[in-house]
């Protein structure tokens, strides 16, 4: 009698682990739509589904997932699994780099940089502040080749312009939730 009871126990049929992940996400866990979405997004063959993928960073983004924000944001700018839109991938991207991932933090960095060389004077200066400013975030995390991108940023900007960025950098770094203030 113990030892059925103990099999009913332990011993009973496991749910795979595609399964599990699936019921899950459809429970709302954002980590699981997000491990969803990757295996949408990185499958091969039928497997591949970039729709699929967005459906399931949509719903993880939507959760504060950044990492979730950051790949739709990816999407939406490559237009995988949907049209391109510049304004959503920017939204997502943008909503990401604030919860602080160095990976948008440095994307969003670029956009700026690549903005204010195409925009006029007084943007131009906005831009590159920010710029500055999420490239030395991510720089701060180690991301590869932020360091360099900022630094490409500086050679463009003026002294009150690094002042300037550099008080947005400590701005952001103290409103951070856990930050002394």
């Amino acid at each position: 009698m113990t030892i059925s009871i103990f099999r009913r126990w332990f011993g009973g049929t496991a749910i795979p682990e595609k399964e599990s992940v699936q019921i899950s996400a459809e429970h709302g866990d954002a980590d699981a739509q997000f491990s969803l979405a990757l295996k949408f997004a990185n499958g091969t063959g039928p497997a591949l589904d970039y729709a699929q993928a967005a459906h399931w960073y949509l719903k993880a983004a939507e959760q504060n997932h950044a990492l979730a924000q950051f790949n739709l944001g990816v999407m939406y700018a490559e237009g995988q699994g949907m049209s391109v839109d510049k304004v959503q991938s920017l939204f997502w991207i943008g909503s990401a780099a604030r919860l602080g991932d160095a990976a948008a933090q440095h994307r969003l960095g670029m956009f700026h940089h690549r903005a204010s060389l195409e925009r006029r004077p007084a943007n131009a200066s906005e831009s590159r502040i920010e710029a500055y400013k999420w490239l030395q975030l991510s720089d701060d995390q180690g991301y590869r080749d932020s360091d360099m991108a900022r630094g490409l940023v500086i050679l463009q900007m003026t002294r009150e312009e690094v002042t300037d960025g550099n008080r947005r950098v400590a701005d952001f770094i103290a409103a951070l939730p856990g930050e002394k203030r």
